[in-house]
């Protein structure tokens, strides 16, 4: 009876279709550009899968204002599709590699009415599940003084830390070298003194006789010194 219920156990998790996994998508949070130029917004995913062949990205585009998105691009199959008739016609690229999970855009020419929002969408069958990842767009005519100073601010901090941990990172080094230093000298001069005073030994005390005899000698000095 067991054995039968073993078999039919295995036979339903034979037939029990494979279940997906959630799937995560990156692209960056605002980007800044300037008229004129071009830009790549990035697009990538995290699967526990490997890469399918089924993989999928699509884009859509929301201008600042407005509530509804358009469809500006699409992968599947292995082709790309571009909207040719929106406001990225013969300015959209595909640049992505979808064998490495990247499913980017570059977007050529900048205009001021490209500001908005672009949302990136990604499946890797049988991982299809996963809220899809947004990024602005913001267009200027000069980079924004603003932005030029945050991002400058960040360096500067950056840098004085990283030279702050440096100069810690070497003073420390000097004083453990200076201490240990000083430990060595202190035991050699020890050492030094502990064996010159073996090798002289003990000073012999004087004969009595002889002190006996210097004492005179002493007196006739000092009462030769006073008559004078």
């Amino acid at each position: 009876m067991l054995t039968v219920l073993a078999l039919m156990s295995v036979a339903l998790l034979g037939i029990v279709p494979e279940q997906t996994e959630a799937i995560v998508i990156y692209t960056g949070w605002e980007r800044h550009a300037l008229v004129g130029s071009d830009i790549r917004l990035a697009c990538s995913f995290f699967s526990w899968r490997w890469t399918s062949e089924d993989v999928t990205f699509s884009w859509t585009y929301r201008p600042d204002g407005s509530r509804d998105s358009i469809s500006i691009f699409h992968y599947t199959g292995g082709a790309a599709y571009v909207d040719n008739k929106g406001p990225f016609m013969d300015r959209l690229e595909f640049v992505g590699n979808p064998s490495r999970r990247d499913g980017s855009i570059l977007i050529k020419n900048l205009e001021f009415s490209d500001n908005g929002t672009f949302t990136c969408d990604a499946k890797n069958p049988p991982d299809i599940v996963g809220r899809p990842s947004s990024v602005r767009l913001l267009v200027f005519e000069k980079v924004p003084i603003q932005a030029g100073v945050i991002t400058g601010a960040i360096i500067g901090v950056v840098l004085g830390l990283l030279i702050l941990i440096v100069a810690i990172y070497y003073l420390m080094r000097f004083l453990v070298a200076r201490r240990v230093f000083s430990i060595n000298v202190s035991k050699h001069g020890k050492k030094k003194k502990e064996g010159s005073q073996q090798k002289q030994g003990p000073v012999p005390p004087a004969e009595p006789s002889k002190v006996k005899a210097a004492a005179p000698e002493k007196k006739k000095q000092e009462s030769r010194k006073d008559k004078k």
